[in-house]
C-alpha cells in the first residue's frame, strides 16, 4: 500500500482488562504475542522495507497488576512505590468526590488495608499514575528510552491529556502542569531521536492542539482530536446517544481544523481506529454502496493537510460486526454500558442497537486474509469471531483492481508525489447542496478541487469554478464532470 509506519496496538504484558490498555510491564511482550525476540525482529524487517513501528503507550494509569501497585498491596504506604499513584482518605462509604470513571461508576475504589482510595479514570484494575512525583517521571522516561533505543519510530500516548489531572479540584483533561509535563517528557525521551509521536487528545480544540504540535513548543508532532467522531450523538448526552450525522456540520469541523492549525500545528486525518466503530458502517453504506461510500470517505478526508491513519481492515472496506446478546460482546466499556443502563430502564433493544451503532468490538474483530474459515486469521481460536470474509478480504481486494484498496494505495502515492496536499492551504468550496462537499487546495498558482456527494442519492451541484479541462488525480466512477454526483461519488482535480 505504500505505508511509512505501522502503529501497533498495545502488545506489552497485561491481563487484558481493557484490551491491553492496562499494562503489568512496560517492557515486556505479552505472552500472547511473542517475546521480545520477535519484537526485535519485527522492528528489523520493518526497518529493511522502511516502515517505522510506532508503540502504543499507556503513561496515564497503568494495570492493577503491575508491580509498582502490588508491592503497594503488599508493603502499604511503606512501598517505595506509594506515591506512583493517586491516593486520598475516605471512608468505604463515602468517596472523595464524586468524579466518574470514563467506563461508569465512581472514579475512586476504596482499599481497606490502607484506608484509603485509589484513583481510576478507567476500571479499577487501572489506577491512574501520579505524575505530580519526580521519581515516577524519572521511571517513565527510563522505559521509553528502552523503547527508543530499540530502534522503534516512535509513540502514540493514549489518553496523554489526563496526566495533568487534579482530581481535588475535579480537573481531568488539559491540566495545570500538562504541557510542563510533555516539554520534560520530549527532552528527557522523544526528542533526541528521530521519531514520529501523536497523543491521544479527546478534550482538544484547534487552540489546545496548537500548544501540543506547533513545533517551537517542543512537545509532540500531532494529536488526534476527536471533534468530527462527536457528531452523532446526541449534545451533552454519551456516544450510545445517537442522533444522525449532518454532513454539512463534519465539512465545518474538519474545515476548521485544516485552517486553524495552519502553519502552526498538525493535524492527524483519520475515520477509524481501536476504539471507533468501523466508518463505512458509521457514514457510509455498508449494504449496496460499501466500495463506493469507502472509496468517497478516503478521498474527502486524505487529500487534507495533516498525517493519514488507515486503521486495519478500512483499505479493504470492512464493516461492523453486530450483536444479538450482551453476552456476545467483549468490550468492558460496553459491557457497563449495558449494565448501567439496564438499572435505568433502557430496554435491550436499546442498548444492543446502540453498541451495534458504536461499540469498540466493532473494530477489534480479526483482519480478513482470505475467504476461507476464520478468513484466514488463525486455525485455532480467535479472541472474537471472525466476520464472513467471502467477499471482504485481502485476497478478493488485491486480484480485483476496482478494490478500495487500490483506491487508498493510490491516494498514498499521490500524497507522496504532489506537494499541494502537504504545503497547500485549504478553502471551503461552495456547492449550494448541503450534502455535497468540497473544499480546494492551493499552491503556488495550483489549485486542487476535491468534490463529494455524501449521500446514498444523487445529488445536483453547482461550482463557481469551471474544471472541465482539469487534470484527475482520483475518482470512484467513470471521470466525468457533470452537474450531478451519483450516490457517494467522490473525485479530485487539479485545475488547468
Amino acid at each position: 500500500m505504500g505505508i511509512d509506519a505501522l502503529w501497533l496496538s498495545p502488545v506489552y504484558e497485561s491481563p487484558n482488562d481493557d484490551n491491553g490498555y492496562d499494562i503489568s510491564d512496560y517492557q515486556k511482550i505479552g505472552a500472547e504475542f511473542g517475546t521480545m525476540t520477535d519484537m526485535d525482529e519485527l522492528i528489523a524487517e520493518a526497518k529493511k522495507r522502511e516502515i517505522r513501528i510506532i508503540m502504543d503507550l499507556v503513561v496515564n494509569h497503568t494495570s492493577d497488576e503491575h508491580p509498582w501497585f502490588q508491592d503497594i498491596l503488599q508493603k502499604g504506604k511503606a512501598s517505595n512505590f506509594y506515591d506512583y499513584y493517586v491516593w486520598r482518605d475516605g471512608t468505604e462509604s463515602q468517596p472523595p468526590n464524586d468524579l466518574q470513571s470514563n467506563f461508569g461508576g465512581s472514579a475512586w475504589t476504596y482499599l481497606p488495608q490502607l484506608g484509603q482510595y485509589y484513583f481510576h479514570l478507567h476500571s479499577k484494575k487501572q489506577p491512574d499514575l501520579n505524575w505530580e512525583n519526580p521519581q515516577l517521571r524519572q521511571a517513565i522516561w527510563a522505559m521509553m528510552n528502552f523503547w527508543l533505543e530499540k530502534g522503534i519510530g516512535g509513540f502514540r500516548l493514549d489518553v496523554i491529556d489526563l496526566i495533568g489531572k487534579v482530581p481535588d479540584e475535579k480537573i481531568t483533561k488539559n491540566g495545570p502542569k500538562l504541557h510542563e509535563y510533555l516539554q520534560e517528557m520530549q527532552q528527557a525521551t522523544f526528542g533526541n531521536y528521530d521519531v514520529v509521536t501523536v497523543g491521544e487528545t479527546w478534550g482538544a480544540t484547534p487552540e489546545v492542539a496548537k500548544l501540543y504540535s506547533s513545533p517551537e513548543r517542543h512537545e509532540l508532532s500531532m494529536v488526534f482530536q476527536f471533534e468530527h467522531i462527536n457528531l452523532d450523538k446526541q449534545l451533552g448526552k454519551r456516544k450510545w446517544d445517537l442522533k444522525p450525522l449532518d454532513p454539512q456540520e463534519l465539512h465545518q469541523v474538519f474545515s476548521k481544523w485544516q485552517q486553524e492549525l495552519a502553519g502552526q500545528g498538525w493535524n492527524s486525518l483519520f475515520w477509524n481506529n481501536h476504539d471507533l466503530p468501523r466508518i463505512i458502517s458509521r457514514w457510509g453504506n455498508d449494504q449496496e454502496y460499501r466500495v463506493k461510500s469507502g472509496k468517497m470517505l478516503a478521498i474527502y478526508l486524505h487529500f487534507m493537510q495533516g498525517t493519514p491513519y488507515i486503521y486495519q481492515g478500512e483499505e479493504i472496506g470492512m464493516i461492523n460486526y453486530p450483536v444479538s446478546a450482551i453476552s456476545e460482546v467483549d468490550d468492558i466499556e460496553s459491557r457497563r454500558m449495558y449494565h448501567e443502563r439496564s438499572q435505568q430502564g433502557y430496554s435491550k433493544e436499546e442498548m444492543l442497537h446502540s453498541i451495534n451503532a458504536k461499540g469498540r468490538d466493532n473494530a477489534r474483530h480479526p483482519m480478513q486474509w482470505d475467504a476461507t474459515k476464520k478468513a484466514g486469521f488463525t486455525t485455532g481460536t480467535p479472541w472474537l469471531p471472525v466476520a464472513d470474509s467471502k467477499e471482504v478480504n485481502v485476497e478478493a481486494a488485491l486480484a480485483d483492481h476496482d478494490s478500495l484498496f487500490y483506491t487508498y494505495q493510490k491516494l498514498v502515492r499521490l500524497r507522496k508525489e504532489r506537494p499541494i496536499i502537504i504545503d497547500g492551504s485549504y478553502e471551503i468550496v461552495e456547492t449550494r447542496n448541503p450534502v455535497v462537499l468540497a473544499y480546494k487546495r492551493l499552491l503556488v498558482g495550483e489549485e486542487l478541487y476535491v468534490v463529494v456527494n455524501f449521500s446514498a442519492e444523487t445529488q445536483t451541484y453547482q461550482l463557481a469554478t469551471d474544471l472541465s479541462s482539469g487534470e484527475w488525480l482520483i475518482s470512484n466512477y467513470q471521470q466525468q464532470l457533470s452537474q450531478q454526483l451519483l450516490p457517494y461519488e467522490g473525485f479530485a482535480i487539479i485545475k488547468q
